[in-house]
Parts: C-alpha cells; sequence; structure tokens
C-alpha cells in the first residue's frame, strides 16, 4: 500500500482552484465524510482560503460539532471571517405569482452567494473561495422538483470558478431515483464536474474494516506530457472519528 500516494491525489483533489468538484453518494455510504475532510483542509491553519457553505441539509451547530473533532473550529473561524454559512434548510425556491411560478428564490440565493464572493475576491490577496452546497437533492425538493432550475442554478454558480476563480463542491445523492429513469439533474451535474467522486459500497458486501470504495475521476489531469486527458482512481476507505484512511483493494488482510 503507497499512503503517500493516496494522500497525495487526496491533496490535489483538495487543491482545485477554479474547478467543479462533484460529491456522488448513495443511502448504503454517505459521501458527507468527503465535504468534511475538504472542508478541513480548506479551514485548516497552513491555508488561507475562505469557505461560503451553503447547508440545505444540517444546521450550523451539526458542522461545528463535526469539524471540532477534525481540529476545525467555525465559530472562531466564522468571526474570523473565513467560513460563511447560509442556512438554507427553509427555503422556498418558487413563488407562485400570477398563476405561474417564478425562480426568485434560487436566484437570490445565487446574488447572495455572488456577493459574498465578490467582496472577499481581491487581486492583491489573491485569497482563494470555496462554496459549498451540501444536498443538491434538497435543492430539488425546495425547487418543488424543478431540475430545470436548479441546473440554471447551478450553471450560475459555475461561473464565478471563472469570474473569481472559486472552487464549487457538490454533494448529491445519486440514488434517490429509480433505476429505470436517468436523471437529468445527475446527467448535468456529472457534465458540469471537472472532478466527480463516488462512494459507494464494496462489492462484497459489509467488512468490519472497510466502509466503502471511492472512485475519483479528474477530467482535467495532466500526464507527463503535459497533455490533459481523464484519470480514474478506486480507493476503498474507513471513516474514522477524525480521520479517514484510504487504501487500495487488496491492501488489507
Amino acid at each position: 500500500m503507497n499512503n503517500e500516494a493516496i494522500e497525495e491525489d487526496e491533496t490535489r483533489v483538495s487543491d482545485c482552484a477554479g474547478r467543479v468538484v462533484l460529491i456522488q453518494d448513495c443511502v448504503e455510504t454517505s459521501g458527507a465524510f468527503l465535504l468534511h475532510h475538504l472542508m478541513k483542509r480548506k479551514l485548516s491553519r497552513e491555508s488561507s482560503e475562505i469557505v461560503v457553505f451553503v447547508a440545505f441539509a444540517h444546521p450550523f451547530y451539526h458542522y461545528d460539532r463535526i469539524l471540532k473533532k477534525l481540529g476545525c473550529n467555525l465559530v472562531t473561524l466564522s468571526q474570523k471571517g473565513r467560513f460563511i454559512f447560509f442556512d438554507m434548510r427553509k427555503l422556498d425556491c418558487l413563488d407562485e405569482v400570477g398563476g405561474g411560478r417564478t425562480k426568485s428564490g434560487l436566484v437570490e440565493l445565487f446574488h447572495k452567494i455572488h456577493k459574498a464572493a465578490e467582496v472577499i475576491a481581491s487581486p492583491e490577496t489573491k485569497i482563494c473561495i470555496t462554496i459549498m452546497i451540501d444536498d443538491l437533492s434538497l435543492v430539488e425538493v425546495a425547487a418543488q422538483g424543478s431540475s430545470s432550475y436548479v441546473i440554471d442554478f447551478l450553471r450560475y454558480c459555475r461561473t464565478l470558478t471563472t469570474e473569481v476563480g472559486c472552487t464549487l463542491i457538490l454533494l448529491n445523492h445519486e440514488d434517490i431515483y429509480s433505476n429505470s429513469e436517468e436523471s437529468t439533474l445527475n446527467l448535468e451535474l456529472e457534465y458540469l464536474a471537472d472532478i466527480v467522486m463516488k462512494a459507494k459500497p464494496l462489492a462484497t458486501g459489509l467488512a468490519a474494516d472497510v466502509h466503502g470504495q471511492l472512485t475519483v475521476l479528474n477530467k482535467r489531469s495532466i500526464n507527463e506530457h503535459g497533455k490533459i486527458k481523464k484519470r480514474i482512481q478506486n480507493f476503498q476507505f474507513k471513516v474514522k472519528e477524525n480521520s479517514v484512511e484510504y487504501f487500495y483493494s487488496g491492501s488489507r488482510t
């Protein structure tokens, strides 16, 4: 097993300025740990990055409790301006206007994110900004099932990766749709993403010391000849209380 190689790959994913990172998970295997650990890296003392966190799934104290175990105090980081939290759990994205529907809720949310990014972004300071959304399936619920409104919202957010160099990290539950139904949102997400991380259960079933398998697709990996190509890697992982252990399949006995 080559732990250094795996840690290097994880660092490449976290150091992904100007990219869209999509975390896909399922009911059997949550990918929330990836969101937490990417947040930890970006809020570490060695980093000067600022995280704009858009929460649809959980309140502030939920993430504060988890990040404290990982060595980050979100209350302190919020006071220092390094962690900006938008609690959108009660957002109703659609308003009834004259019998029709508008997407004013998502438009207003994008303007909040855009304003926060503009205030932070400065050519002089060169501070990196990461925007995280913790549950895209709940964004679609808030939009009353209108995936087209959610897709428009995500396209707007993606413009910030080029406009101000933001990183966009999204968590989505891939299996909320039936197997026979292709999700327009899922297809669009995989198209928009530069890096796709999929957490799935083991093909062989449950194991005491392995919690699942992780597939990382980097669409913009640069090879030794300086050319851009797709790169796919597969790991297994075990989530611990304050860390995650990654290893290659078959490296454990």
